[in-house]
């Protein structure tokens, strides 16, 4: 996807994702300087402070949220309060990116949910984002000088153990360097001894929706200039520069809005026994290679222990030309509506987390302190070395952070991307929240979606249902897959033209165009298959799961074809769509509310 028309997808994130609030208010919270209760609103997920008490709404990364809202009800059972005034720290969740785009633009309490008067990212690094973007759009910046560390936690490279004992893991210096000459080798694996492992394979997720991958993509950069500080623009601009990140972005499997995708993956294929063939690398941060080592790669505290260890760990490798902390920042803004008392109390519960009691919280889910000493999981023998990185960069000014996101834009892998469309009469209901009907949403996402594809990522279109197409096959191909300058024209009008009607065969359509995609893939290409159904399958003469989980599955992912269904409405079929999205390498994506269904294709695109 261009820049110019990718950095829209952020903003259609931020307009549409709710924020979701993550402690649940405890109704013995009467002794915070009133008789009354704290209560949550279920319709907007604000919370109402008890009594006279003033909110600090604190919007936090996913990763964090709920450990600091359980540290929340602590804190607020202590009753705190600023001369005399009852205080009262509420704790909501929204991804980083979203998050600073809806600060850049000015944050809409109708569309992005509570406004924060604290927030803290994963990164710094949205901060430097924020600061830019509020510049570009002429707005006053909301972000001040003083950003305090919650705690940290630096971006590694996450390997299976074998694969990183090859390249000399725990002792040899390792960095992104060595990644890009892997890459770039014909021979893969084989350079290292091992041709049984392919290819160098690279999972890492869109800089645009992920602070791993904003992070990892600001430290290519600065590990091709060989530079630890001060990137400048035309750095960014060198052709050399541009050669060696391109190199890395070559032997990227897909991208993605969050690295669970990949854990998970993993996750699965170590199960089954195949933990070396889905991806040779993926860039997550630290703690996320504790969590996947316990059998928690959602790093959920509720499921810790549900599952067992993976029986092959990941190792954290620490790129020896340099990482970045994801610092978790607490910034208390600078907005006119963040008063003294608040800021006051920001300050109040700073230094509270910042007690010994509570790093410790944080430091047993595998973060670091706020100044970046190691806790008692960080440990070799838990993937994890407790020295960590030996060279820490520094995120670049505003704008040469602005043009490494439109650099990458330029020189991240290209898609060869199918789109097959459920078009059986069920899609033909009426959305009564929204007055029309299924189809009918999902046409108007869908050609909006399309625009964001660069004019040399290549895009195809297909409808299905049952006796569609001229020799009452249930697919029909509307538009081949060709280059996105001649296709998305013809794909908008196209998808407008749909009209629902006749049953689901949805297995038998996506037999097909897997096979035709294998039959034209691309290996330069993220091959792809965006699949989104609204039922179950219908089709007798092709009832069989089972062998179309078979045939997705293939025998290499160095030829497959991934596919990203989407559960689109009540009457799809969640079970049957994740298994196709597991057996084919990719994710399932779910909109139950077809109102929601352009943020899910926006979700679902940060993978191209």
């Amino acid at each position: 996807m261009s820049g110019r028309r990718r950095s829209a997808v952020p903003l259609i994130i931020a307009a549409l994702m709710g924020v979701v609030l993550v402690i649940a208010v405890r109704q013995w919270f009467g002794g915070s300087g009133s008789d009354e209760q704290a209560s949550t609103d279920p319709s907007t997920g604000t919370v109402t402070a008890p009594g006279d008490c003033t909110t600090v709404t604190v919007v936090a990364s996913s990763e964090k949220a709920a450990l600091l809202g359980e540290l929340a009800n602590e804190y607020n059972a202590s009753n705190p309060e600023v001369e005399g005034a009852c205080m009262w720290m509420a704790v909501a969740t929204k991804s980083s990116g979203a998050a600073a785009t809806a600060l850049a633009r000015g944050w809409d309490e109708e569309i992005d949910g509570p406004r924060p008067d604290v927030w803290s990212p994963a990164s710094s690094s949205w901060a430097v984002l924020v600061d830019q973007d509020s510049t570009d759009l002429d707005r006053p910046s909301p972000m001040p000088t003083e950003r305090p560390s919650l705690v940290q936690t630096p971006l590694v490279i996450a390997m299976p153990l074998p694969m990183a004992q090859a390249l000399g893991w725990p002792d040899a210096q390792i960095g992104w360097k060595d990644l890009a000459a892997l890459a770039k080798s014909p021979k893969g694996w084989a350079s290292k001894d091992h041709p049984e492992w392919g290819r160098f394979k690279l999972g890492k997720t869109n800089p645009h929706f992920s602070t791993s991958g904003l992070n990892a993509t600001i430290a290519s950069y600065f590990a091709a200039t060989g530079v630890s500080s001060d990137l400048t623009s035309d750095q960014v601009a060198d052709q050399e520069t541009r050669d060696f990140v391109g190199q890395l972005e070559s032997a990227v499997v897909h991208y993605g809005d969050t690295t669970l995708t990949f854990l998970e993956n993993m996750s699965q294929e170590a199960a089954a026994g195949q933990g070396l063939t889905y991806v040779s690398a993926v860039t997550v941060e630290e703690k996320s290679v504790l969590d996947y080592n316990q059998g928690n790669p959602t790093g959920d505290p509720q499921t810790l222990g549900v599952a067992p260890p993976p029986d092959q760990q990941l190792a954290a490798v620490y790129p020896s030309d340099g990482t970045l902390l994801s610092d978790n920042p607490w910034i208390t803004l600078d907005a006119e509506w963040v008063d003294e008392s608040k800021a006051r109390a920001a300050d109040d519960f700073l230094t509270w987390l910042h007690e010994p009691a509570q790093q410790e919280v944080f430091t047993d889910a595998g973060f670091r302190t706020h100044t970046g000493e190691p806790g008692a999981p960080i440990t070799q023998e838990n993937g994890m070395l407790p020295e960590g990185p030996t060279s820490i960069l520094t995120p670049p000014a505003p704008a040469v952070l602005a043009d490494v996101q439109q650099s990458w834009d330029e020189l991240r892998k290209r898609a060869h991307v199918l789109f097959v469309m459920d078009v059986s009469g069920s899609m033909g209901e009426l959305v009564t929240s929204a007055g029309r009907t299924k189809l009918e949403l999902a046409q108007e996402a869908a050609a909006s979606a399309f625009e964001g594809f660069a004019p040399d990522d290549e895009v195809g279109l297909w409808a299905f249902s049952t006796e569609l197409g001229p020799n009452l096959q249930p697919w029909l191909e509307m538009q081949p897959v060709a280059p996105a300058a001649s296709s998305i024209g013809p794909m908008q009008d196209d998808v407008r033209s749909m009209v629902a009607g006749g049953g689901t065969a949805l297995y038998a359509t996506l037999r097909e165009a897997q096979e035709q995609m294998l039959a034209e893939l691309d290996p330069s290409r993220i091959n792809a298959i965006v699949l989104l159904s609204d039922g179950q399958n219908e089709y007798p003469p092709d009832a069989n799961l089972d062998s179309l989980l078979d045939q997705l599955q293939g025998e290499s992912t160095d030829t497959s074809v991934r596919v990203f269904p989407i559960g689109y409405g009540e009457g799809a079929d969640p079970a049957a769509l994740t298994a196709i999205a597991e057996a084919s390498r990719g994710k399932y994506y779910e909109a139950n509310d077809p109102a929601s269904i352009e943020k899910v294709l926006a979700s679902v695109l940060s993978n191209f």
